[in-house]
């Protein structure tokens, strides 16, 4: 049981990792973008991040894709066998 909570947990980690980097450039406004330029800062930085937002909406919407994982897991959709018959290899 220890075994399949840690892989579930390694899962979900990675899936909010990839989630975060793809919530990252989203509500992000460069100083050059806002007019608004820091002498020896590069122009391309953010004016404000809104990381707090960012990790609130990457944890939820990981949970989202976690639980659509595990639901298709369960359901046997995201079988080893199933998916090597769809892909052509054979077992």
């Amino acid at each position: 049981m220890a075994y399949a909570i840690s892989s579930g947990l390694a899962i979900y980690f990675v899936i909010w990792w990839i989630t975060l980097f793809l919530t990252l450039p989203f509500g992000v406004r460069s100083q050059h973008e806002n007019g608004e330029s820091v002498p020896g800062t590069d122009p391309g930085a953010p004016v404000a991040a809104l990381m707090r937002r960012k990790l609130i909406w990457t944890t939820l919407i990981s949970i989202v894709i976690y639980g659509l994982g595990m639901l298709a897991y369960y359901s046997g959709l995201l079988d080893v066998s199933r998916i090597s018959r769809l892909l052509g290899f054979p077992i």
